[in-house]
């Protein structure tokens, strides 16, 4: 099974970055995690789709042959970030033309504060809900206070350790469930 991880930051020393970058080693056997950093696509505008760039054409045909995606998203003033957003707005395009349509798709984020990406999961699960992805419900995982819990790529913390591995797992059985 591969599965695309997508940490929606350009951040060089993201905490989603490092919270992407922790998976493989939890991830179930058969499952191969390949983490990207979200592409920096020009500013998304119609106008711009007359010459599809081939840097969008081959990021979309990344996400079509992934069995399914984890986005790893920050928070930006209650929202996910305007690269994730640009991201998502080029690959949805042209209309209908997308490969996010029967994608098994999982959620998840690191945040430095108490809150750990709520407000932003939620946001970016309802873009997807849009595009007809096949959405993970539960379990979630918001990493809060992850400048604590993570360094280099590698979780501290055993009990959210413990918590990402049955997150990861259970994405592993939501994709099988889905079919692909």
């Amino acid at each position: 099974m591969n599965i695309l991880v997508i940490y929606g930051s350009l951040n060089e020393k993201s905490l989603n970055k490092e919270l992407a970058e922790s998976m493989p080693a939890l991830a179930p056997e058969n499952m191969h995690l390949e983490i990207v950093r979200v592409p920096e696509f020009s500013l998304y505008s119609a106008e711009r789709e007359a010459v599809f760039p081939a840097d969008v054409a081959a990021f979309k045909q990344k996400i079509a042959d992934a069995d399914g995606i984890i986005i790893a998203t920050p928070e930006y003033n209650r929202g996910i970030p305007g690269s994730l957003k640009n991201c998502i707005d080029w690959t949805s395009r042209p209309f209908g033309q997308h490969p996010w349509g029967a994608k098994p798709v999982a959620v998840c984020g690191a945040s430095g504060g108490p809150r750990g990406t709520i407000v932003a999961q939620y946001d970016l699960k309802r873009i997807m809900n849009y595009f007809g992805a096949r959405l993970m419900g539960t379990p979630e995982f918001h990493l809060d206070n992850s400048d604590k819990k993570i360094e280099n790529g590698v979780l501290k913390d055993e009990k959210t350790k413990v918590l990402l591995q049955k997150y990861i797992a259970a994405f592993k059985a939501h994709v099988e469930l889905c079919g692909k």
